[in-house]
């Protein structure tokens, strides 16, 4: 007898097949030779990204309470979003405290948004205004499945030299994001998902794959122009 996959067994699957090209963007970006300067461009690129998720999130669970007890998949989603926040709270802080190690300035801004990183997260206030906010759990799944090894902070440091400060919210990813996408599978499991919303959570994670492949790729070919000036 075949098994039948869960929702969020078939939602691995698409991730798994369309992520080839963001491994292969991965394993370049922490090639050893030039890597420090790609590091602290990695920081700055993934500040842009994390900063915006628990804006997201909260924007997601202000429209889930807005459609109230006539829709039940908003209040199942409202409760996990508000746990969601709390657990992601202040990990922007964390990229900007690690970058002002490696560029060894605490006084340093925030870095500016960037094109790359408006195209990964931009489309996520869009859908979740003109869709239903449950499509972020596309993105959300890609973003906690992508957690680090348990040995790649160690590696960065032999491999950059930097101090072991620099590399603090690597550490940490490595050891929340498994728990974290383990909790985000049983609650795509347990939603009354229609098949459009089910689609619609698919569509963003592949949307994700792409354009967070297209943010590493940016950031070799950065990193590369800068050491051949």
């Amino acid at each position: 007898m075949t098994a039948t996959l869960s929702r969020s067994g078939v939602l691995h699957v698409k991730i798994s097949l369309a992520d080839r090209a963001l491994n292969a963007a991965l394993d370049r970006l922490w090639l050893a030779d030039g890597l420090a300067p790609r590091y602290g461009r990695y920081l700055a690129a993934m500040h842009q990204v994390i900063r915006a998720s628990v804006p997201l999130m909260e924007l997601a669970a202000r429209r889930c309470a807005e459609r109230g007890d006539a829709d039940p998949l908003s209040a199942l989603l409202h409760d996990y979003l508000v746990e969601h926040i709390e657990e992601e709270r202040d990990h922007d802080r964390w990229l900007l405290e690690d970058l002002a190690v490696v560029r060894d300035d605490a006084s340093l801004p925030a870095p500016p948004a960037g094109l790359a990183a408006a195209r990964l997260v931009g489309p996520q206030y869009y859908w979740i205004e003109h869709g239903h906010p449950v499509t972020l759990l596309g993105y959300i799944a890609v973003l906690e499945s992508r957690a680090p090894a348990e040995w790649l902070a160690d590696r960065l440091a032999l491999d950059t030299g930097l101090p072991a400060e620099a590399f603090r919210t690597v550490r940490a990813h490595a050891e929340l994001d498994g728990s974290h996408s383990g909790r985000l599978d049983a609650v795509l499991d347990d939603l009354p998902l229609t098949r459009a919303q089910d689609s619609a959570i698919g569509v963003n994670a592949l949307h994700t794959v792409g354009a967070l492949t297209e943010l590493i790729r940016e950031l070799s070919r950065i990193t590369d122009l800068w050491r051949n000036a």
